[in-house]
């Protein structure tokens, strides 16, 4: 057996009012109806106890509660009637429409409607004179009345769920593109900070295992002022991006993103801090007219310098390493070669996030990238960092 949801204390409240009321008229003798089948005036009580009762299942069973509700006034039509009856099936009615299924709300004012009409042509057909429209509109005002109220309602409120859902998924959105945004935040915060740091951080790594390994004061001390460079750059660097990232941080000037402009002081440092590895830090700048590229190319463009002399510093075999900018249609090329062996000596260790981080660089503006071994005009293996950035204002997130 199913259980009965238990009443709405409106429903209750509906239903005490209804039946009280019903009692009070009956007990002052007013009535609907003269000359009936059963005029005695207790009859007419039954009815009302029935639509009463049903007041109480409005809102659970309510097409059940209607279709036996049309049987009691039915009934009621039988009696001296009465008003309470009839208004709490118009309750009914309007219940049906607002809580019953959708197919239920769409059919009762439709069959309300021709049930209007139907009694309306009848009592015309069999009383014919003006008292027969009279009653259609009564009819109407009992059965299509409630009907087309509670369609009205139960329209309104479904357009209200509706544009509640519509907000919520709208929030839903808002919150992942935050949770979106706050990812790509973090990516571009860890890639600034490893290509800020990284290149100070490894000169000092092997410059100080250098200092350790050899027994020479020259050595140590050339090795302690490259590591006091490094390291007042590197905290130069950590300072200024703790600014950026500092809210309402106006202490001081804002510090200008690093552009091509500024690879002569990257190459002049690397070669400084690389001179005792061996290495010959050059830069060939192919461009015909160097011209001022969108500042997100020029930042990618001096990241992956940057990255890749930092990885030629921890890896690359004694000989030249060469920086080669170039410019085909409209794309900006960056080339970064370095002698590829077994490296002898110290060495920093390295984590492959510095390649991750070239990548995303190049693939944010819809450029291509590759790193690996190859081979110079002269048949020795290097290692060769290619990157092709499209100079056009345009970026494009994968």
């Amino acid at each position: 057996m199913l259980p009965v949801a238990r009443p709405h204390r409106h429903d209750v409240l509906l239903a005490i009012l209804g039946l009280s009321g019903g009692v009070v008229l009956w007990l002052v003798g007013i009535h609907i109806q003269n000359g009936p089948l059963f005029d005695a005036p207790w009859v007419s009580l039954l009815p009302l106890v029935a639509v009463s009762a049903l007041e109480l299942l409005r809102r659970s069973v309510p097409c059940t509660a209607l279709a036996v509700g049309t049987l009691a006034l039915v009934a009621d039509q039988f009696t001296v009637g009465s008003l309470a009856t009839l208004l709490m099936y118009t309750d009914l009615v309007y219940a049906a429409v607002l809580y019953g299924s959708p197919a239920a709300s769409r059919r009762i004012p439709v069959v309300t409607l021709l049930a209007t009409v139907a009694a309306t042509a009848g009592f015309a057909a069999w009383v014919p004179s003006p008292d027969a429209l009279l009653i259609g509109i009564v009819i109407g005002m009992v059965l299509v009345g409630p009907a087309l109220t509670g369609a009205a309602v139960r329209n309104h409120r479904d357009a209200a769920e509706a544009a509640r859902l519509r907000a919520d998924q709208t929030a839903l959105l808002a919150e992942m593109d935050r949770v979106q945004a706050v990812a790509a935040e973090r990516s571009r915060m860890a890639r600034e900070l490893h290509d800020m740091v990284a290149n100070h951080l490894s000169a000092i790594a092997i410059h100080s295992t250098a200092a350790l390994s050899i027994d020479d004061p020259g050595t140590s001390r050339e090795a302690l002022g490259v590591i006091r460079r490094n390291s007042v750059d590197g905290l130069t660097e950590m300072r200024r991006l703790i600014g950026l990232l500092r809210d309402g941080d106006t202490s001081g000037p804002p510090s200008a993103a690093p552009t091509l402009g500024s690879l002569d002081a990257l190459v002049e440092q690397a070669g400084a801090n690389s001179a005792s590895s061996g290495l010959t830090v050059t830069l060939d700048d192919g461009r015909e007219e160097p011209e001022p590229l969108p500042a997100p190319v020029e930042l990618a463009a001096y990241r992956i310098v940057q990255e890749s002399l930092t990885n030629a510093l921890k890896h690359a075999v004694p000989g030249p390493v060469t920086v080669r900018l170039g410019r085909s249609g409209t794309a900006l090329t960056v080339e970064v070669s370095s002698v590829f062996g077994d490296r002898p000596g110290p060495r920093a260790p390295g984590s492959g996030a510095g390649l991750v981080g070239m990548r995303e660089r190049v693939a944010l503006l819809g450029g291509t990238i590759g790193a690996g071994p190859g081979l110079r005009g002269d048949g020795e293996t290097i290692w060769l960092v290619r990157a092709e950035l499209p100079v056009e204002e345009r970026t494009r997130r994968s």
